[in-house]
């Protein structure tokens, strides 16, 4: 796996839209905010040609345009990092167009975003094997205070910050609007966070394994694709095991735990070592009588490996950032989480 060096001081942060760009409000003014942030720490900001462009289909151009533009900053020495301007629908259609081998070739550099960049999150630790960041996007740092799940973002970009817990609360609904686009996170809610096994009072539950997964909306669409090099990953890992973060936006309970029948059945979690679940957009919803801590327990029990629930990963906020394609040592005691990553430079 190879990971890239972190951001310096004074460097230079990209951007780039392979997904949607930020042109309507509240995205626009957030993302104007976020460079003005990131000047005012003493970094220096490019964007990509699609930042501002909203002429494609749910992506911010053509899907050839959307490639050329990471394929371009990507292999760019003018760019240290480079962030994801938003998620969207359809960065699926940019993939065939991505040159992964020439993300192979070239110096590796992170790359950080989520949801429907989970198209190059993924796919980059597991064609290319090069570790990715599943975090926040770009406008997330135009947040007036930023919450400190933010600050770990950047601060892992950084390399200043390689272990993160939890966070107390989280957003249940935004009330990010074009009237107050630096608003921070509504926070009424509290951690739920639970596992199975259950942890008993005074002990923990570990395990230690390479992380991998994103947005499951994203990953069922890309497998059993000419993309889905996932196999081949499970054995080229083999002696490392894998913990999946996987996490849900516009799945419903049903469709939840359908994507995890289909990753189950194509293979995906032959190596694994345990679950790690981000709270779904749908938290709270139930069908048939069950939610989806039940949809999707009962289905991965089989696995006997720890199944960690509710997670602060992905589309409710705030989101810890993961590293997909990094070795990873997890633990909980019942109410505390704590990721740390191996990350060699």
């Amino acid at each position: 796996m190879r990971y890239p060096e972190f951001l310096k001081d004074r460097g230079t942060i990209g951007f780039v839209a392979p997904s949607m760009g930020c042109t309507t409000e509240p995205y626009r003014s957030a993302f104007d905010n976020a460079i003005k942030r990131f000047h005012s720490m003493g970094y220096k900001t490019i964007e990509g040609p699609n930042c501002r462009c909203d002429s494609g289909i749910g992506i911010s151009n053509t899907p050839k345009k959307c490639a050329e533009e990471l394929n371009e900053s990507y292999a760019s020495v003018d760019s240290d990092v480079l962030i994801s301007c938003g998620g969207g629908e359809l960065m699926c259609e940019v993939v065939p167009y991505i040159d992964f081998e020439r993300v192979k070739q070239s110096k590796p550099k992170w790359y950080m975003g989520y949801s429907d960049n989970t198209n190059f999150t993924f796919l980059e630790a597991t064609i290319a094997d090069t570790a990715g960041i599943y975090g926040p996007c770009a406008g997330s740092f135009g947040m007036e205070v930023w919450h400190e799940s933010l600050t770990d973002a950047f601060n892992l970009l950084c390399g200043r910050k390689l272990s993160f817990t939890n966070y107390p609360m989280w957003e249940k609904e935004s009330i990010k609007d074009e009237n107050a686009p630096f608003v921070g996170y509504n926070l009424t809610e509290k951690s739920c966070i639970s596992s199975i096994p259950a942890v008993a009072k005074g002990s923990r539950l570990t395990m230690r394994g390479r992380l991998l997964g994103g947005c499951m909306d994203c990953l069922i669409n890309l497998l059993g694709t000419s993309f889905d090099h996932v196999r081949e990953f499970n054995e080229r890992y083999s002696d490392d095991g894998i913990i999946w973060f996987l996490e849900a936006c516009d799945l419903n309970v049903m469709g939840m735990r359908r994507a995890m029948w289909q990753m189950k059945n194509a293979g995906w979690f032959s190596n694994v070592k345990g679950f790690l679940i981000g709270r779904p957009a749908h938290f709270g919803e139930e069908m048939f009588g069950i939610d989806h801590r039940q949809a999707l327990s009962s289905l991965l029990r089989e696995f006997n490996v720890p199944i960690i629930m509710d997670l602060d990963i992905g589309h409710m906020s705030p989101m810890m950032p993961v590293v997909c394609g990094s070795m990873a040592d997890v633990s909980f005691d019942g109410s505390n989480f704590t990721i740390s990553y191996d990350i060699e430079q």
